[in-house]
Parts: structure tokens; C-alpha cells; sequence
């Protein structure tokens, strides 16, 4: 008897096992791109400035973790949307850093005012205050409304037992609010990873602070010194008695406001630790002012002998023997009359001591607040073949060059400055050399020897050297109550902290960081920002776009899909 011959496919049970067939194949490929992606790990950053892509020295120093690291960030609650920008960029950059910190890194978002009753809420802010951390009124405009809320811009990074305290918000307080929020958020990953990099334990460098030649004090450059120490080694060196050896165990040298001239001796030990590779940062008057007969009926500034300007010469750059006058100034002291018994002081701008507000986009001073001067010289670069010079402070565009010798009286400051003298334009203050330094005493013999120097050392190694043209620039204010140092940049007059702590740190850091972590604040992002008067002109009509045209696109996407089911299954 023959065998019933095998039923036909239909075409429902084709298109039934060609649907699975692709649902397999498609769950298949899904399996195999998880397996992939759990072998090789990758991030795509598809933004223009690669706002989200974390430096090679970042990555580096989060994947060589050696302890458990804590960032609290105090940045937690319901903030206007310019402050939320800043919030939100905070955790997107600590989630970045978590993929390489792994395990080590953990971070959590503090609301400093969520306690429950407002006791509790100050004693939680009184806390912050003990540790540093300042709380910050910063205002924004929402839809024509002044919107302003105080909160502590601030992270505290945990390891090992320490905490180094991280100001979110940076940048220029002249800047408007919105660019100031934008130049917070380009110095995120430089903040924070240099914070995680001082906690991590390491071989800890060495600076020396020259002394010997009427320099700045210990307490006078208490604040400097303190500084540093949170991070090197750091030692008062007396060039007279420091043996060669013993300056090349140091990384750099810091001149800070010498009074009196260095001997040739002193001037070759100095030459040859830097052309051999050791850096140097001169904060140096080149006029000589003593505010003491200034106050009595004035004095005649004459340029100060310090014996160093062919060094700095042969090495590009000519301190000039002038003062400056700016229009952008800070204040001194002065009685203006009386109250009853007592003498009436005010603060009155004083034109020698200019603020800076000027920089370069280098890392040393990108996003940099103002910093603070007195009697400040313009600086001028010559030839130095080799040596890369980078000007990195200048005067304001109302400012006035007024050579040696120059008349100095307090009671000037009484009168109203004349604009149309003021027509020098932002004159440098500040420069940065690096490269291979050639040595002055080249083809010479060493000072108060007979040994010859060769045309090249063969120890000779690239160097950094800055130059500012003002002794003050690192010397800080005293507490006459307490006899202890103010934070360096602090005005007491003004009641202003000024970032010259922060530009000198910078610098060390750029000098002696052989990451290129300092590269980091480099990082730029730039701020689109909408036409404010056409966006408030046309809000109504993209309001209704925004609500209407979805529904629409829904609407007619489910129309097609209709139509093409009809015409697809018509003959069935």
C-alpha cells in the first residue's frame, strides 16, 4: 500500500520558520556582541571638544589606585538649571573616572541643607566651615527672574586617612556667571584628579626657598611655604653655603624677593643648577620703593642692583627698570579727615598696585582669577636660541609705563587719575621659558677659580623658568592680632582672595609633574548659548512644536502602518 504523500507547505508555516529563524540568528548576535563587549572594553565620545574623554594621565594614575578613594561632593538637591549644569557635569566626570578607578574610587552627593530643622541645618554648616569649605551665593536669571541659592561648591577627597578639600567652582569672578560656570566645568578632571594624585603616597620632590640676600621671611612667605609642604620637600637653601651637590638633590628653586645683589659665586652655583636641568621661579622687583618715605612726602624710585639681570638675560627675558601704573588697581589705606577724635581711613586706588586679569591660555593660567601686584615692571624677551618663551600675565588695556627714576607719593592717590596717560596696552608682566638654557658663564671660568667652563655641559638637561616682575607677588599679608599668615592673595582692604596661590602652585605643578597632569587644564569646551531675546520672543511657538509635532508623527506613522497591513494582507 503506498505511503500518504507529505501535506504541501503553506505559506504561513514558511513565513512562521523564517521568523524564528531571524529571531535566532538576531539573539545569537546580541549573545556575541555581550561576550565581545565583556573582552574588550571601549568608550565613544562623540562630542566635538571630547568633553567626556579622560586624559591618558587621568587614566593612568585612576588605574594605579593603591588605596580606597572617597569623593564627597556637596552638590546634591534641586539647584536652578545653571547650577544643575554644574551638578550634573560633577557626576558625569566622577562616573567616567569610576570606570577606570574600578573598585577604589567611590563617590557620593551630599545636600548640605537637607537636615530637618534648621538647628541641625547650621550645625552641619558650621561643620563644612571648620573644614574649609565656604559656602558660595551665586545667582542666575530664569525667564527674566533673579534666582539665587547658597551652596557649598565644594568635594572633599578621602584616602588613607587625609582629606584634600576640591573648590568646584573656579574661573574669573569678572567673568559673567554663565562663562564662569563653563570654565568650572573645563577644570572638573584637572581638580579632582589632582586631588586623588596629593593623596596618593609617592616620592615627594624637592624645592628650595633662597634666603641669605633680605628674601621674604618664614612668616612672610608662611603661606607659600605651608602650601608646598602639603606636597613636597620643601627647605631654605643659602647659596653662599650650599655645596653643588646639595642643590642637585633639588627639583626647583624659588627667588622671592631678594633685597640685596647675589655674588658672582652665588650667580654661577644658580646658572649652572638650572642649565643642568633644574627649574626656578623668580619673583623679583626691579625697582627699589620704600613705602615708608613714600608716606612721608614721597621718594624717587631708582632701579634695584640685585646682579642678576645678565643671568636672566642670557636666558630671554629683561626685567625693565620701570613701574606700572593701571587703571585696574587695588587700594591703599589713607586718612581722609577725621571722626571726632580719631582719624578717618579710607581705601583709595592706588595705580602701582595693579590687578591682573589678563592671561594666556596656557594650563598655568587658563580659567585664573585676578591676581594681585605692587610695583610691578614691564618684562621684554631677547634672543635665546633654543628657549620657548611664553608670556603669561599682562596689564589691563589702561595702563602706563613711567621709567627710572620714578616719584612715588602716597597722596597721589587722593587725586583722579588722568585716562588719556594711560594709553599703554597690556603690557607683560610674567613669562615662562623652557628649553635648553645656556649657561652665562659659558667660555668663562668659574668665579674665583681658574677652571674653565665649556661652550656645552655635559650635564646639561632642559629646564623651566618663570619670571614675574614683582617681589610681593608671593609674599602674604600678617594677622596683626594673631601674628600668623594670611592665605597668600588675600587683601585685607578689599577683603578679596586673589589667585596668586593658585598661579604659583600651577606652576610648580607644570614644572615638576612628570604626568602631564597639569595638561588637563587645558581642556576646553565651549559654551553655545542661545539668543536669550529670540528665544524669549519665540517661546510660545516652540512650546506648541514641541507638543504638537510628536502627536502628529504619531499620528501619521500609525496611518502608514494601517495602510501597509491592508495592502500586505488584502488577499487573504
Amino acid at each position: 500500500m503506498a505511503s500518504p504523500a507529505p501535506e504541501p507547505t503553506t505559506p504561513v508555516t514558511t513565513r512562521k520558520r523564517r521568523d524564528l529563524t531571524r529571531f535566532g540568528v538576531a539573539l545569537l548576535g546580541l549573545l556575541l556582541l555581550n561576550f565581545l563587549g565583556g573582552l574588550f572594553f571601549f568608550r565613544l565620545d562623540l562630542t566635538e571638544e571630547k568633553r567626556y574623554t579622560m586624559s591618558g594621565a587621568t587614566k593612568q594614575l585612576l588605574e594605579n589606585l593603591k588605596q580606597p578613594v572617597t569623593v564627597t561632593v556637596y552638590l546634591d538637591g534641586d539647584f536652578p538649571p545653571a547650577f544643575r549644569r554644574l551638578q550634573q557635569s560633577v557626576r558625569e566626570t566622577l562616573n567616567e573616572m569610576q570606570v577606570y578607578g574600578g573598585a577604589n574610587l567611590h563617590y557620593v552627593f551630599v545636600d548640605p541643607s537637607a537636615a530637618g530643622t534648621e538647628k541641625a541645618r547650621n550645625e552641619y554648616y558650621a561643620t563644612l566651615l571648620k573644614k574649609g569649605l565656604r559656602p558660595t551665593n551665586l545667582g542666575a536669571n530664569e525667564n527674566g527672574k533673579r534666582v539665587e541659592k547658597i551652596i557649598f561648591p565644594w568635594a572633599t577627597v578621602a584616602a588613607g586617612g587625609k582629606e584634600q578639600q576640591v573648590l568646584l567652582l573656579r574661573g574669573n569672578q569678572a567673568a559673567p556667571s554663565d562663562v564662569r560656570l563653563n570654565q568650572s566645568i573645563e577644570g572638573l578632571e584637572y581638580e579632582l584628579a589632582s586631588a586623588i594624585r596629593k593623596l596618593n603616597p609617592g616620592q615627594r620632590k624637592r624645592i628650595g626657598v633662597l634666603e641669605g640676600h633680605g628674601e621674604l621671611s618664614n612668616l612672610e612667605a608662611g603661606d607659600l611655604i605651608g602650601s608646598l609642604q602639603q606636597y613636597y620637600d620643601v627647605f631654605r637653601v643659602n647659596l653662599n653655603q650650599a655645596r653643588p651637590q646639595d642643590l642637585k638633590t633639588l627639583s626647583a628653586i624659588i627667588v622671592a624677593k631678594p633685597a640685596t645683589a647675589y655674588s658672582e659665586p652665588e650667580k654661577f652655583k644658580l646658572d649652572q643648577f638650572i642649565t643642568q636641568g633644574g627649574n626656578a621661579l623668580f619673583f623679583v622687583d626691579a625697582m627699589r620703593v620704600n613705602l615708608d618715605s613714600a608716606n612721608r612726602g614721597g621718594m624717587l624710585s631708582f632701579p634695584l642692583q640685585l646682579n642678576l639681570d645678565d643671568l636672566l638675560f642670557k636666558y630671554g627675558v629683561r626685567v625693565n627698570p620701570d613701574l606700572l601704573l593701571d587703571l585696574n588697581s587695588g587700594v591703599i589705606p589713607l586718612v581722609t579727615g577725621s571722626l571726632g577724635d580719631k582719624p578717618k581711613v579710607e581705601p583709595m586706588p592706588w595705580q602701582f598696585y595693579p590687578l591682573i586679569n589678563n592671561f594666556s591660555q596656557h594650563p598655568v593660567t587658563r580659567n585664573l582669577d585676578a591676581v594681585y601686584t605692587k610695583f610691578v615692571s614691564s618684562v621684554d624677551t631677547v634672543k635665546a636660541v633654543g628657549i620657548r618663551k611664553t608670556p603669561l600675565l599682562f596689564t589691563s588695556r589702561y595702563s602706563r609705563v613711567l621709567p627710572s627714576p620714578v616719584p612715588v607719593n602716597l597722596n597721589d592717590a587722593r587725586l583722579e587719575p588722568n585716562p588719556k596717560l594711560y594709553t599703554s596696552q597690556f603690557k607683560p608682566v610674567g613669562y615662562l621659558l623652557e628649553g635648553q638654557f645656556r649657561s652665562l658663564f659659558a667660555n668663562r671660568a668659574e668665579p674665583g677659580t681658574t677652571r674653565f667652563q665649556p661652550a656645552t655641559s655635559p650635564q646639561a638637561r632642559p629646564a623651566k623658568v618663570l619670571v614675574i616682575s614683582d617681589g610681593d607677588f608671593v609674599r602674604n599679608e600678617v594677622d596683626p592680632k594673631t601674628g600668623r599668615p594670611f592665605r597668600l592673595g588675600f587683601d585685607r582692604l578689599a577683603n578679596t582672595e586673589f589667585a596668586n596661590r593658585e598661579l604659583v602652585l600651577n606652576a610648580v605643578d607644570y614644572m615638576l609633574d612628570e604626568s602631564g597632569l597639569i595638561a588637563v587644564r587645558g581642556k576646553q569646551i565651549t559654551l553655545r548659548p542661545l539668543d536669550k531675546l529670540r528665544a524669549i520672543a519665540e517661546r510660545r511657538q516652540w512650546q506648541l512644536l514641541n507638543l504638537v509635532a510628536p502627536l502628529v508623527l504619531l499620528g501619521l506613522f500609525g496611518l502608514v502602518r494601517t495602510w501597509r497591513r491592508k495592502r500586505r494582507y488584502a488577499s487573504f
